[in-house]
């Protein structure tokens, strides 16, 4: 599979053309409610008899997609954790294809990705409750120098989870 190169950060000032998600109008306040639509989902997703199938050979499968959306959720709540600890961290590059293959995501078990995706969603929207206004602003920087606040680092992931989603046909919860 060829990796995917693209800086998607362009979604904090534009809706997404594929899956329609405006993740720059995502307030504080929906945050946590979001990632929760966001994940719900996938429990059905999961026992989809083709969850394991790549619709093409450069393509994920959903539970390719359901392992990267799991990590996803563990990531963002750690790189919040450490903005707010932290004064400016600046994050190690994650290379989310290399994350793929040497987790084996195309071989993991649907049901425990399933538990797993849920119990990492619930972590990280609940991180979320305990967000200060001020703290809303407070930064942290990606390898490549991309600036983020708590709030745009939220909006970004935002949108990483609800356009997976899209990718496999599924809709939001609620």
């Amino acid at each position: 599979m060829e990796p995917d190169t693209k800086d998607w950060t362009w979604v904090l000032e534009l809706p997404c053309p594929d899956c329609g998600f405006d993740a720059g109008a995502v307030r504080p306040d929906d945050v946590g409610r979001l990632v929760t639509a966001f994940t719900e989902p996938w429990w059905q997703v999961l026992q989809r008899s083709d969850a394991r199938t790549r619709p093409e050979p450069a393509v994920w499968s959903a539970l390719e997609y359901a392992c990267h959306v799991r990590d996803v959720c563990r990531l963002f709540e750690e790189r919040t954790r450490l903005m707010l600890e932290q004064d400016a961290p600046t994050f190690d590059n994650w290379d989310q294809d290399v994350t793929a293959v040497e987790g084996r995501y195309g071989e993991q078990d649907p049901s425990t990705v399933a538990a797993e995706l849920s119990a990492a969603a619930e972590s990280y929207a609940r991180g979320y409750d305990t967000v200060t206004e001020p703290e809303w602003a407070r930064t942290g920087l990606r390898s490549n120098g991309s600036e983020f606040t708590v709030l745009t680092l939220a909006q970004y992931g935002l949108h990483d989870l609800r356009h997976h989603l899209h990718d496999v046909g599924a809709s939001p919860a609620g």
